[in-house]
Formats: C-alpha cells, structure tokens, sequence
C-alpha cells in the first residue's frame, strides 16, 4: 500500500533537523511521496533543496503564504518566478485567504493570491490553496479566474459540503488532515461522502495537525522525537484509517484512489 502526503512542511523551522529521519521512517510505512509547501521568500531556497536531497520522494512548492503576506520584499513575485524557472518539478503553494483573529490588511491577501493564481495558470502548475473563513471569498476569485485544468488543492478541507461540487467543477481537489478529526463526525462524513472520489487526496500538514485518536481501529501515533505535540508524516495512515471510516470504505481502496489521484495532480 502506497501513500502520498499531499501537503506538508518539512522545511519548518521545528523539525527541518530532523527530516531525513522522518521522511525515512515515513517511507519505510509507506508514505513515498511529498509535496512540501514553501511559505514565505526564506523558506523558498530550502524547499528546492529538499527537492533536490530527496528526488523523487519530494515535490517542491513554492508560495507566498497569506500568513506572510505584510513580511514580503518588493521583489517577491520576480524570486518566485526565478524559484520556478531553476526548478522545473515545482508546484505552486502554500498560497491563499485567511480571515482569522490576527491577520490583516485582507485586500493585499487577495492581491498576492489573484497574483500566484495567474502564476499557477500561466506556469500550468497545481496550487496548494490554504481558505481559514474565507470559502465564499475563495469561489468568488476562483470563479472570476477559471477553470484550472492543471487543478488545485483546498488543503485540509473544513469547508462545506455544498461548495464541494462548485469547486470540483473549476479543477478542485480536496486533501483531509488530521483536522478533520476536530469537525462533528455528522458533518466530516457528509463532507468527505461530496467530494468525488477522483479529487480526494491525504495529506499530514505536518508537523501540524496531529491527528486525535479515534479509538482502538486506528494505528498508533507516530511521534515526532524530542516534542510530541508534532505531526510526523507517517501519520497519514491514521488520516487514512478515519477517512475510510467515513466512506465506510476499505482503507486500501482509499489509500490507491488518493495515491493515483495526487499522482495524476502531480504528473505535469
């Protein structure tokens, strides 16, 4: 059975050290693909070096975060570029909307991201969309843009059920984390049971969203060596194990459809 994380960070700062470790571990569980999103201009440079350490486990992504937006340089669009045209296996992400509590000016967010989503198109690359209470915003702009035959990813989906299809039409794939184990289980099954079966991808977002236990059915916690509170990218088997229960699927049908279908996103 073989795995692919559809989005993670292994560049991040907390267990950028430890990488090689855990990509070999999560390997020898069969995890055996990685797309690692970049976030901001100063982890561009170390997302295409993981990329190049560990081919073809690893897909780079480069994106300006909307976390990061108000910390960029003025020449930040010209060094994405030039990421993307030095390493020609890029995808396009992390990248997207947030109106959570500590976020700011929400105009220049979506500037920036109307921005990379032209990039992705023209560059005829996926992006890696990350949407924190803005879905209604999302559609709007992805409708004014679209479609995206080369797809896009709304990574850790927690959105409704009812966009799904409205997404799915523009080129949309839709990634579950251990996230949605923090949504009521009603609403998380009739979610996941939306997405057509050709757009559903598995990712850890590692090393956040730990998944939470969901009792004895599921495989025992990676842990990520030195702080437990971080998400090691073998655990998308537990991700796998609760999404199959959703579907009240077989893990190993679910496992090969999302494998096949990131490899299909991937293979540009």
């Amino acid at each position: 059975m073989k795995l692919f994380d559809a989005h993670c960070h292994l560049q991040d700062p907390r267990i950028f050290h430890k990488a090689p470790q855990l990509i070999a571990s999560a390997i020898d569980s069969g995890v055996v693909r990685f797309a690692v999103n970049g976030v901001s201009e100063q982890d561009w440079p170390l997302v295409k070096q993981m990329g190049e350490s560990h081919h073809p486990h690893i897909i780079p992504c480069f994106g300006l975060h909307p976390w990061y937006v108000a910390d960029r340089t003025p020449n930040w669009l010209n060094t994405l570029k030039q990421s993307f045209a030095s390493t020609p296996s890029a995808a396009v992400g992390e990248i997207g909307l947030d109106k959570g509590k500590k976020m700011g000016d929400f105009a220049d967010q979506v500037h920036v991201f109307r921005q990379q989503l032209e990039l992705a198109k023209e560059l005829k690359r996926p992006a890696s969309i990350h949407c924190v209470r803005a879905f209604g915003d999302l559609l709007e702009i992805m409708n004014s843009l679209g479609p995206f035959p080369e797809g896009f990813i709304l990574h850790s989906y927690l959105g409704s059920a009812e966009m799904v299809p409205e997404f799915a039409n523009l080129g949309g794939y839709f990634s579950f984390s251990g996230f949605l184990m923090s949504m009521k289980t009603s609403k998380a099954k009739r979610m996941v049971k939306a997405v057509p079966f050709d757009r559903l991808l598995l990712e850890t977002d590692a090393p956040d969203a730990l998944p939470k236990s969901q009792g004895e059915s599921e495989p025992p916690l990676q842990p990520v060596e030195g702080d437990a509170s971080l998400n090691h990218p073998a655990n998308i088997h537990n991700v796998l194990v609760y999404v199959a229960s959703l579907l009240e699927m077989d893990k190993e049908g679910v496992a090969e459809a999302s494998y096949q279908n990131a490899v299909r996103l991937f293979s540009y």
